[in-house]
């Protein structure tokens, strides 16, 4: 038995469960392909350790499977799909939402690299052996719930070690600091998401993130994939779609409250992102919701 099928053993037994003393993981288990589905994620790290997943970001396609990670550093809006997953192998991941504090912990025990050009919010990788033993180790604990809020933290801690030792290193480091760079874009995200239903132009923005109009477009873009806009545009949208669902109000009243001024504009972008107007994929989604199938 391999490691990976050691953990995948874990997964299984321990999916869906939540532990008081470790909020912030999660192990996701799907058995079946899901529909591509609009989200957004928290700074994050993830194990795949079954079957295949699909994320969108901005124009670029991603799939991922056992044993690669997917680290993102900042709330990025994507497009997520699991394509391969069945009840007899489902789908299984671990995912751990970052802690700052945990990171520069572990940061102040390397030496200190200058900082590097800003890079993507997001990256990908094939996760070598040490690496998978610390996910394992994290959650072995699960097994011994008495032993979490002594060993939990600790078992953190070696696991974003490891992620510095990866290809990871630079994104962890930009997290943990609070001026970097990415500290910056991830404050114009924050009061875009807060003020999303405004007319917000990028002179606002950049002021938010203590740039210039032109550098700041740039390093947008290259954190999310997205030019600054757009992010807004997607966040309308999801919240639109949160609405719909819901069913706190129709299509129209909706499209005004995300911050639309015009519905036709709104159902055409709505389904450029979604892929049906609002009112039947809204159905469609609350119809999955109440028959209990899952998305990505």
């Amino acid at each position: 038995m391999d490691k990976l099928d050691e953990i995948r053993a874990l997964a299984l037994r321990h999916a869906g469960v939540k532990y008081s003393g470790m909020p912030r993981l999660s192990i996701l288990s799907v058995t079946q392909p899901t529909e591509l589905s609009a989200l957004v994620y928290d700074p994050m790290a993830s194990i795949v350790l079954q079957g295949t997943k699909r994320t969108i970001i901005g124009d670029q396609v991603f799939d991922y499977g056992p044993g690669q990670t997917m680290v993102v550093a900042a709330e990025i809006t994507a497009m997520g799909q699991i394509i391969e997953a069945s009840p007899e192998k489902p789908f299984l991941a671990i995912n751990l939402n970052l802690d700052p504090a945990v990171i520069m912990n572990v940061v102040l025990y390397l030496s200190v690299t200058p900082e590097l050009q800003l890079q993507p919010g997001f990256a990908f990788s094939m996760a070598n052996a040490e690496l998978i033993g610390a996910w394992q180790r994290l959650l072995e604990v699960c097994e011994r719930p008495k032993e979490i809020p002594v060993m939990a933290l600790h078992l953190e801690h070696e696991l974003m070690f490891r992620l510095m030792l990866s290809p990871h290193a630079e994104m962890l480091r930009q997290i943990a600091g609070v001026d970097s760079r990415l500290s910056h874009i991830r404050r114009a995200m924050g009061w875009i998401r807060q003020h999303y239903t405004e007319q917000l132009s990028i002179e606002d923005m950049a002021a938010v993130a203590g740039m210039s109009e032109s550098v700041f477009h740039r390093r947008f873009k290259a954190v999310t994939a997205l030019s600054p806009l757009q992010y807004q545009k997607h966040i309308r949208l999801q919240e639109a779609r949160r609405r719909m669902v819901s069913k706190e109000a129709d299509a129209a009243s909706v499209s005004f409250a995300v911050g639309y001024k015009s519905t036709s504009q709104f159902s055409r972008e709505y389904k450029r992102l979604f892929g049906e107007p609002p009112r039947r994929d809204a159905d469609m989604v609350q119809t999955m919701v109440e028959t209990g199938l899952q998305r990505a």
